[in-house]
C-alpha cells in the first residue's frame, strides 16, 4: 500500500464540512489521503483515527483521516466522489471525540443523499 496526502481532497472535505454546516467537526483536525495498492474489492474509502488510549498516552486531540482508495475511488464520476466524501464526514460524531457512528441509522445512502442534494446545485 502506499499513501499520500491530498491536500486538493482534504481542502474539499473541509469545504464540504462548512458548506453542509457540519459546526462540529473541527476542520483542522481532518485530512484526506488518497491510497493506491489495496486488495479491498468494495470499499471506496474509508475513515480513522487514533483510539482514545493512544490519544491519551500520546497528550493528543482526536484527528480524523479519510482514505481515498484511488482504484475506485478515482472511477466514480464526480457526483458520486462527492458523495463518498460526504459518507465518510458522517462518520465522524457530533462529539468529535475520536470514534465513529455507525452506518445505522446515522450513516446510510438515504442520508447521504439528503446532503448532497442540499449541495449539488453548488457542485453542478
Amino acid at each position: 500500500m502506499k499513501y499520500q496526502y491530498s491536500e486538493k481532497w482534504t481542502d474539499f472535505a473541509r469545504e464540504i464540512a462548512t458548506v453542509l454546516e457540519l459546526k462540529y467537526i473541527e476542520l483542522d483536525r481532518i485530512a484526506v489521503v488518497e491510497s493506491q495498492g489495496t486488495k479491498t474489492k468494495r470499499t471506496i474509502a474509508r475513515i480513522h483515527t487514533m483510539g482514545k488510549v493512544m490519544q491519551l498516552g500520546m497528550g493528543s486531540k482526536p484527528f480524523y483521516t479519510i482514505e481515498l482508495i484511488t482504484e475506485k475511488f478515482n472511477q466514480q464520476n464526480y457526483p458520486n466522489q462527492i458523495k463518498t466524501i460526504i459518507h465518510e464526514l458522517l462518520h465522524i460524531p457530533v462529539a468529535f471525540g475520536g470514534g465513529f457512528r455507525h452506518h445505522k441509522p446515522h450513516v446510510n445512502a438515504r442520508t447521504v443523499e439528503i446532503q448532497y442534494n442540499k449541495i449539488k446545485h453548488l457542485y453542478t
